[in-house]
């Protein structure tokens, strides 16, 4: 042990950590891969297993459904009048019996087998003094197998005559009826096959079934393995010698399901070795898994001291240049441990900070932009009213009360958007000027469209920024009602209203409405001149990006511009 313990430590410091950790990787790997392994087996078994219950229920509804419709069928023999009373009677001549058959018994018959075409027979078997009629009416001594016959006549409820060895199904009952000592029974053949066709397409392959009645008789049997799973295959005695105690389940997963409506049980079963089988893939995969996790385990500690600190220097040098203002990112990593983490969220940082930076720089720049159209709109405000005034003088003198009256509105439009030179404006100034732009419009239009104005009074003394609301009455007059197809007048409607803390102003048309790639993109589109994305970008700009334009339109109806701004007195 001190030979050991010697050697151990005179190893190099590398050797130490590679010995020591290589030591305490491997054990939790093993660990890890035998339990996934384990856990994948146990999966799949609980998979099969539900596999094997929902397949089974649903053969075992679709047999039950068919065992119903037969019940039904032969009840509505049994508990027919007409049949009861002709199978009863005491006929004076054989007319009234043949019209007993060509009335009642043939139609009946060859309804079902219409219907049900895997019914083979139904034939009512009687002891009263009546002339056979082929299959469907026979003396009661014709019975070949009469071990069932004293059961039925027992009781009035049908009885399920199956044998799986003689793959036989049978439907029997009395017709029950106190006022006669007649005996007569129903008995209908069924196609054996069609019954259980369901059974045997289960699966592909490799399974087995069987279905037993009340007396743990099988009614119904099938195996289906392949060459070296045939050692699984089980006769019927030894299958319920299995199932009686317990150790069907050392060798198979298995469910079994009881039909409703008769007291018969179903038992599904498979060989487990078909899902180790497949778990091969799965073992030889976790255990090249652990292979490779060992060699990369030693990898990594052996150039574990030599990447560890590399990166750390590499980040503090990025760092120095930082703080001396460039924000360039020149260290790297792509590994995902600490030291890769911390380098990637250094870099993130420091993108974002640029971001940030940048995006500062953007908006100053943007609402210098906007202020300088503002002031260019500001250039010799005196010289266009004294032209407005001349033209309104010499509009008055000459009786042109149309240009007299254009050249007012004109003036008191643009007096209201230069505002002397501010960005803001009141409520009731930013309306006042909306409301001559649309005049202007309408005598432009030779008032083809009609105006509609709702104004809350309480909000016109606020403040807002100026130039708002005429571009989207603009574009509502320029792209909506210019272009109305539909029938009737076009019509403006202008709502100002207040909701909590905000001013909300509706701006809406009948016009032709938009197309929905457009209303997507309405306000991210680059266009010319000073459109609605301006006055988004303005009103974001200002009060916040929880500001701004929103658009709602139907085509041929019309569209609706709402602008939401905060209060600001």
């Amino acid at each position: 042990m001190w030979k050991i313990l010697y050697w151990f430590k005179n190893l190099k410091f590398r050797s130490k950590i590679l010995f020591i950790c290589l030591l305490s990787s491997i054990l939790p790997v093993t660990a890890l891969g035998s339990y996934c392994y384990y856990q994948i087996q146990h999966i799949l078994i609980n998979r099969e297993s539900e596999v094997l219950e929902e397949s089974l229920n649903q053969a075992i509804s679709s047999i039950d459904y068919k065992v119903t419709t037969y019940t039904n069928v032969i009840n509505q023999i049994v508990w027919n009048e007409e049949v009861k009373r002709g199978v009863t009677t005491e006929y004076d001549n054989s007319y009234e019996m043949y019209l007993f058959y060509r009335d009642i018994l043939d139609p009946l018959s060859l309804n079902n087998h219409f219907l049900y075409s895997e019914i083979n027979t139904i034939t009512i078997f009687s002891d009263n003094q009546m002339y056979p009629h082929g299959d469907i009416l026979r003396p009661l001594t014709d019975i070949e197998q009469k071990s069932w016959l004293e059961q039925i006549l027992e009781t009035s409820t049908p009885k399920f005559v199956v044998s799986a060895a003689g793959q036989t199904f049978k439907v029997v009952s009395q017709i029950f009826d106190r006022n006669h000592s007649i005996t007569n029974v129903v008995y209908i053949d069924i196609d054996y096959e069609h019954v259980f066709e369901n059974m045997s397409r289960l699966f592909e392959n490799n399974y087995g079934l069987v279905i037993l009645d009340e007396y743990n008789k099988p009614v119904y049997t099938f195996q289906n393995f392949q060459e070296k799973y045939q050692s699984y295959e089980l006769k019927t005695n030894e299958l319920l010698k299995k199932l009686n105690d317990g150790s069907l389940q050392e060798d198979f997963v298995f469910k079994e399901s009881s039909l409703t409506s008769y007291d018969w049980t179903a038992y599904l079963y498979r060989p487990l070795d078909t899902i180790y089988a497949s778990t091969y893939k799965i073992t030889v995969t976790v255990f090249i898994v652990i292979l490779l996790c060992v060699l990369i385990l030693f990898l990594s500690i052996y150039f574990l001291s030599r990447v560890t600190v590399r990166p750390l220097e590499k980040l503090e040098k990025n760092m120095e240049l930082i703080e001396k203002g460039n924000l360039s990112v020149t260290v790297t990593n792509s590994s995902n441990d600490e030291i890769g983490s911390l380098i990637r969220r250094f870099s993130n940082m420091v993108h974002k900070l640029q971001e940030m930076i940048n995006e500062v720089y953007k908006s100053k720049i943007a609402k210098q932009e906007y202020e300088m159209k503002a002031l260019q709109a500001q250039i010799n405000p005196h010289f266009f009213y004294n032209s407005l005034s001349l033209i309104n003088s010499k509009a008055i003198i000459a009786e042109q009360e149309d240009i007299s009256k254009m050249a007012q509105l004109l003036s008191t439009f643009y007096r209201t958007t230069l505002n002397r030179g501010k960005n803001t404006i009141s409520v009731r100034e930013e309306l006042e000027n909306t409301t001559s732009y649309i005049q202007i419009q309408r005598m432009m239009h030779s008032d083809s469209f009609d105006v509609r104005c709702e104004v809350d009074e309480e909000i016109l003394e606020y403040t807002m920024l100026n130039l708002l609301l005429q571009p989207l009455v603009e574009n509502a007059i320029n792209h909506g009602i210019d272009h109305k197809e539909s029938p009737g007048k076009a019509v403006l409607t202008i709502t100002a209203k207040q909701s909590d803390n905000n001013l909300l102003f509706n701006v809406s048309d009948n016009g032709c409405g938009m197309e929905p790639e457009l209303l997507k993109t309405i306000l991210t589109t680059k266009t010319k001149g000073y459109g609605v994305q301006n006055v988004h970008h303005r009103v974001q700009l200002t009060y916040g990006v929880e500001y701004g334009l929103s658009y709602t339109s139907k085509l041929m109806e019309g569209t609706t511009v709402t602008l939401t701004i905060p209060k600001v007195n």
